[in-house]
């Protein structure tokens, strides 16, 4: 039987640091940040570029998608850049790349895309990558023109098994040319767009005289420069503070046109959508809150990508005040944050101001074309080497054969028997057969005069400040022929929006009010409408109605001495039984509805309490949206029915009461007051008041000529002239008895 071996298990003790939890999560977080503010969220100065863009962009270069070359599934990009460069999220990466060649997103796209990449109306409506094809726009040709001549500084991939470019050498300041946003930890940017030529002339402006100032640049860069050429509204001293600083806001307006009877909308702030403004003023319409609009329209299309068609109710509607309105309430009026935030050529995140971004690139710019002119000077030597060795064996034919031929080692021995380096005897080597013709010696010769002539040249302009700086002007304004354009976004002052009121956005159509004795209300439209010919609920009946314009404030009076404000249109129709003022307002316990008016705002009314005390009141004064009202008089007696007045001079007024006495006075004798208890209009006994025996039952105010109807049950009596005059006294007298049988007078109106 096999015995067991006992086996002796050997632990090993590895070594564990330890150190305090506050130390490690603060250098973790730290150095989280630091990546996500380096490698993810903010654009580099050099070429303006993130990594995943910056990817993007070699990645295509390296699958040969030039802008002359046939386009290729964006799935076959996205995949290149995911397992060569960037190893995250494919979602992420395509929709960076769908950024890229969106005309509306970027001011200068990268990307030329087929298919579906998204629209106004939404920008992330663009299809899955496995649909789209892409490939580089021309104007991705300032990044890569110049990549593969020695340029730029180059890095290992996250595999370490490719390079790939630290920046690209962009020929243009693109960090302030296409612009971006990002948010970091702790930071973000926000970089507007901004138009080509203008920040070539400052550029060159910058070479041309150093010591320019912001001031000088700004004469030159206006301001930013949208893709969707809406209006930029900023005044020019407030752009020029957000150059100098760094950190500001750009306010953007649409722009629109009045074509007959219609506005035409033609372009939109930046990243606003269509379909949004579309939405909020359609939702202003259903609301009732835009009544000057009928009719709302999206005539866009491939050769107009934005226009929208907003109809009016009339052409009596002011369209200016309109689309002010708009402004104020839709998207069609934007702020656009900016901040300045880039990592810059020392490789740290700051919030530069304009000419610190410019002198900055044009110092990257200088440096790259300096490494292009040394690399290929650098080739230029190499070559002329390698012909001066070519003339050698040429001038030597036969003995360069026979070492050839017989030399095991025919390198050394060529080098031993011309004194050539170790470079040219390998080109020696690699001639061929074909080559050895006389012909070649000629072409040799002339390679090197045109060689000479070049490497004279580098040496030149590498050794002179002001050749470089010439060099670097002509690149720049060639590049500003070849991609400049002309300014989409103007740069012009408005007047600053301001909503319309809600009376103001109501179109002024005549319209009547009617108030039923139970506080029921309603309205029609026109001023033909007779109430008391109009039904009512049973046990209800018509109590008084006002005429005025659709946009006038209504003002309802309950018997408390409180008035409510609310614009008529708001009204249920004359059609229906109306509905309940309390739906509308909160009245006092017990208050009953005893008067509507609708006055402008030159007019006055006259207002006087049940125990004959009262005063005349601007309109102005007794507005109120509160839905309890505003207390204009003390009424504790009941409030008579107020009266409308145009002009208080030669009027009279004629105050009535429950046991038949009248009196009447100039209406001048009325104190004007905009709220309060006013003064003695008529001597009441106040025994009375308290028995419910006496009170002022009517109040008319008259013109010359005018002609009262007194009303008792079922009788009448007209008085005018003389009989009226009889009734004339001063303000607060106890007055004179109506006529033998009308003394129990139910009422009174003017005939």
């Amino acid at each position: 039987m096999a015995k067991k071996s006992k086996t002796n298990t050997a632990f090993v003790m590895t070594a564990v640091e330890s150190q305090p939890l506050q130390q490690y999560v603060e250098k973790a977080y730290l150095d989280y940040s630091m990546y996500v503010i380096l490698d993810r969220a903010l654009p580099s100065l050099a070429d303006g570029l993130k990594p995943v863009q910056r990817r993007i962009i070699y990645a295509m270069s390296e699958l040969g998608l030039k802008a002359s070359s046939k386009y290729k599934k964006s799935a076959r990009t996205v995949g290149d850049v995911l397992g060569k460069f960037h190893p995250h999220g494919d979602t992420a990466c395509y929709e960076a790349m769908v950024l890229m060649a969106q005309s509306f997103t970027y001011r200068y796209p990268l990307v030329d895309g087929q298919g579906n990449w998204g629209s106004m109306d939404d920008p992330k409506s663009f299809a899955a990558m496995r649909y789209t094809e892409s490939r580089l726009s021309p104007f991705a040709e300032v990044y890569l023109s110049e990549l593969g001549q020695g340029t730029v500084e180059w890095q290992p991939n996250f595999d370490g098994t490719l390079d790939e470019p630290i920046t690209l050498p962009a020929q243009l300041p693109t960090i302030l040319l296409n612009g971006g946003t990002g948010i970091a930890v702790g930071m973000a940017t926000d970089i507007p767009p901004h138009n080509l030529k203008e920040l070539m002339d400052a550029c060159i402006c910058l070479l041309k005289n150093p010591k320019a100032t912001l001031v000088d640049l700004c004469t030159f860069v206006k301001g930013p420069d949208f893709p969707t050429g809406a209006e930029i509204i900023t005044p020019k001293n407030e752009i020029r503070e957000m150059y100098r600083t760094g950190n500001g806001s750009i306010k953007s307006r649409a722009v629109y046109a009045q074509e007959k009877d219609e506005i035409v909308i033609t372009a939109l702030p930046f990243q606003v959508s269509p379909a949004k403004i579309l939405e909020q003023i359609a939702q202003q319409m259903q609301a009732k809150k835009l009544p000057m609009v009928i009719d709302l329209r999206d005539e866009s299309d491939e050769e107009n990508p934005v226009r929208l068609v907003i109809v009016p109710r009339s052409n009596r509607i002011d369209v200016e005040q309109l689309m002010m309105h708009l402004f104020v309430t839709t998207d069609l009026e934007r702020s656009h944050r900016v901040n300045l935030n880039m990592i810059g050529l020392d490789g740290r995140p700051q919030v530069k101001n304009l000419e610190m971004i410019l002198r900055e690139w044009l110092v990257y710019r200088h440096e790259t074309v300096k490494r292009r002119l040394e690399h290929r000077l650098a080739k230029v030597i190499d070559r002329l080497e390698v012909l001066d060795g070519l003339l050698v064996a040429f001038l030597n034919i036969d003995e360069v054969i026979n070492i050839i031929r017989k030399e095991d080692k025919p390198k050394p021995a060529l080098m031993k028997k011309f004194k050539i380096t170790e470079r040219q005897a390998e080109a020696i080597l690699e001639i061929k057969l074909r080559q050895l013709a006389k012909l070649e010696e000629i072409k040799i010769k002339a390679e090197q005069k045109e060689l000479n002539i070049e490497r004279e040249n580098l040496e030149q302009t590498l050794g002179s400040k002001t050749r470089m700086t010439t060099l670097l002007r002509k690149e720049l304004e060639e590049l500003t022929e070849r991609f400049g354009d002309k300014r989409r976004s103007r740069i012009i002052e408005r007047e600053q929006a301001t909503a319309m009121a809600e009376e103001e956005r109501i179109p002024t159509e005549p319209i009547t009010v009617i108030l039923s004795e139970k506080g029921w209300v309603r309205q029609a439209k026109g001023h033909e409408v007779e109430g008391n010919t109009l039904n009512f609920k049973s046990g209800d009946g018509f109590l008084m109605q006002a005429q005025g314009k659709s946009n006038q404030q209504t003002l309802f009076v309950d018997s408390t001495g409180r008035m409510y404000g609310m614009l008529p249109y708001t009204l249920p129709s004359a059609r229906s039984l109306g509905e309940p003022l309390t739906a509308r307002v909160t009245p006092p316990p017990g208050a009953t509805f005893v008067g509507v008016l609708m006055p402008t705002e030159k007019q006055y009314v006259v207002l006087q309490s049940g125990n004959g005390y009262g005063f005349i009141a601007p309109t102005a004064d007794l507005y109120s949206k509160n839905k309890t009202g505003k207390q204009v008089i003390r009424a504790q007696y009941g409030l008579v029915a107020p009266v409308l007045v145009d002009e208080i001079a030669k009027q009279q007024l004629l105050i009535i009461t429950q046991q038949g006495r009248a009196v009447m006075f100039p209406l001048t004798e009325l104190p004007e007051m905009s709220k309060g208890k006013g003064n003695k209009l008529i001597q009441i006994d106040k025994h009375e008041l308290e028995t419910g025996g006496d009170k002022v039952i009517s109040m008319l105010v008259l013109k010359p000529g005018n002609k009262v109807e007194i009303h008792t049950g079922n009788k009448s009596k007209v008085l005018s002239g003389k009989d009226l005059k009889h009734y004339e006294g001063g303000r607060g007298k106890r007055g004179k008895l109506l006529p033998r049988g009308m003394q129990k007078c139910t009422g009174a109106n003017i005939v």
